[in-house]
């Protein structure tokens, strides 16, 4: 922080003889003598004169620098795409490669907002390429830069408002504007506005903490998200447990690589998992009886956020559970066919090298696009022309929400279904709000009873 006082004393103007710049000014600020020196006199005039004019205006000096606050300030008033840069470079060490994207996509959609004029700019997806792939990926800064990208970033250097124009209420909210919006204008999903919200305030407190601006603007700012739907499942993409068996066996009959998956997908619908927690499973994770219940010990995800992102240029990373300490584990017990899955797997194709249940033919990670692949080919054979058509199983995900629904539905404690899923019970309300209950015939039924119990 800036150590400011109205201590200051300046000297009269010294000639030193034989000097290069023989003009010295000096002056004390609290307890720190100041100097500058200057080829002419006149030159070490002004800067006197504009001392003492900053000192009978009443202005505070920073004892470091030796310059009033509004030198300092002008001093520091860097553009915002400076600040942008430099923001990603103090969240970079400590973010997984998924922050990274996050906060790329954040600093992309904001900075647009945050010019002196459109004129010249880029087309938007060009606009888009640069900022999100080269001006906010630390990975690529020491990259050669295509000559378009070059371009660009060089048009918003000239362009971007200097941090000061942020005091200008208007000009923040053209930014919130521009991160509730997608890329072809329509409206961003509430979740998305919400995290790049939380990405723009977080960097403008980086700018307060570095005294370019004094306050945070959004904190003055009356804001409102565009109205969005309730974030919950939608229980046309859940399917039934006789739907999800369906699938699996879909799965199974495929070529080799469904064969090596179908316990990969009981996974995620037996035991809730994420793919990503799927993906790092370790077969000393797995207690895996010949008769009864097993148990999955959830340590471990592998998510996927591309070479360009991770600091190892694997386009997966080694992280622990989502939203969790680092070596928290889940324990989720698993169900007698989960128990036969896995066994039968493990029989048939065995381990990796490193101890994970699922690989690839090549002994590799378990991509997305691989078993994306096969999960479309199970819906078009499992499921009938309507069903197929609609949104139900959609994705692999959905598996993972058919076990909440079920485990609910089944009357399951809600807070043991949200520690089995690895979530919040305040999430399992938001999200899953609508199993929460026994349906809707269950409850017209007992609604009836009390309504007869009344005649």
């Amino acid at each position: 922080m800036t150590d400011w006082t109205y201590d200051v004393k300046i000297w009269t103007i010294r000639k030193r003889e034989g000097r290069r710049k023989p003009y010295q000014l000096r002056w004390k600020v609290g307890v720190r003598p100041h100097s500058e020196s200057y080829q002419t006199s006149g030159l070490a005039d002004s800067r006197r004169a504009q001392l003492i004019t900053a000192q009978r205006a009443g202005e505070p000096f920073d004892m470091d620098s030796g310059l009033p606050k509004s030198l300092v300030d002008k001093n520091r008033d860097i553009s915002w795409y400076e600040h942008a840069r430099n923001y990603i470079e103090m969240k970079w060490g400590d973010s997984p490669g998924n922050t990274r994207r996050t906060l790329a996509e954040a600093m992309a959609t904001v900075t647009p907002a945050f010019v002196k004029d459109t004129n010249g700019m880029p087309d938007t997806r060009a606009v888009r390429r640069a900022l999100y792939s080269w001006a906010f990926n630390k990975n690529r800064w020491d990259e050669e830069t295509p000559a378009d990208v070059v371009k660009t970033l060089d048009w918003f250097k000239r362009k971007s408002l200097p941090m000061s124009a942020l005091s200008d209420r208007l000009v923040v909210r053209a930014a919130l504007s521009a991160l509730s919006k997608k890329l072809d204008g329509t409206t961003a999903a509430a979740g998305t506005i919400s995290r790049k919200r939380a990405i723009f305030y977080n960097s403008l407190e980086f700018a307060v903490d570095a005294e370019l601006i004094s306050d945070n603007p959004l904190d003055r700012i009356k804001w409102t998200a565009p109205e969005q739907v309730v974030e919950e499942v939608d229980p046309e993409c859940v399917p039934n447990p006789a739907q999800a068996a369906q699938l699996l066996a879909a799965v199974r009959d495929q070529s080799q690589r469904g064969r090596r998956l179908v316990a990969f997908f009981g996974c995620m619908y037996y035991a809730a998992a994420r793919p990503a927690e799927v993906i790092g499973l370790r077969v000393g994770d797995c207690d895996l009886p010949r008769r009864g219940w097993g148990l999955l010990r959830l340590r471990e995800t592998r998510p996927r956020s591309g070479t360009a992102w991770t600091d190892s240029g694997e386009a997966h990373e080694k992280r622990g559970l989502k939203h969790r300490p680092r070596k928290a584990v889940r324990r989720v017990p698993i169900p007698p066919e989960l128990v036969a899955l896995l066994r039968w797997h493990l029989t048939a194709y065995g381990t990796a090298t490193d101890g994970r249940v699922f690989q690839t033919m090549r002994g590799g990670l378990v991509q997305d696009t691989g078993y994306g692949e096969v999960w479309a080919e199970a819906r078009s054979r499992a499921l009938t022309p309507t069903e197929f058509e609609s949104v139900l199983a959609k994705r692999p995900y959905d598996l993972r929400h058919a076990a909440v629904s079920t485990w609910l539905s089944s009357g399951v404690e809600p807070q043991l279904v949200a520690e089995r899923a690895g979530h919040s019970v305040a999430v399992l309300f938001r999200v899953y709000a609508k199993f929460l209950s026994d349906g809707d015939e269950a409850a017209n039924a007992k609604i009836s009873v009390r309504l007869g119990q009344q005649s």
